[in-house]
């Protein structure tokens, strides 16, 4: 069941990166093994091409690769921000005088 479950997770789109692990890698969409079996668009217009145009096809799009990974990029960047604002705001202040006394954490009671 592990190759099922790892194909799942490459192939799901991350909050972090609005992007899947597999297309951050390959630079495309990975091929379902259902699409095999019954053609998706994708596959269909694909097939419809003529052998001298898909290595051009893909060539372009391994050439947008460095782009949607530094689109994830920044997608990283601001859901990490976002993250950071909403533990900030549940973060409550305190500020400590010389005199006061603290527990320091492990710590056993006296």
């Amino acid at each position: 069941m592990l190759p099922f479950a790892l194909l799942t997770y490459r192939t799901s789109i991350r909050t972090s990166t609005e992007a899947t692990p597999y297309s951050l890698v390959y630079g495309m969409e990975a091929v379902l093994p259902i699409e095999v079996e019954i053609p998706s668009m994708r596959i269909l217009a694909e097939s419809k091409l003529e052998e001298v145009e898909w290595p051009k096809q893909r060539f372009e799009r391994l050439n947008l690769i460095d782009e949607k990974r530094l689109t994830a990029l920044c997608h990283g960047q601001c859901y990490q921000q976002r993250m950071a604002r909403a533990f900030n705001a549940r973060v409550r202040h305190r500020e400590f005088c010389p005199s006061d006394l603290v527990r320091r954490k492990g710590q056993l009671p006296a």
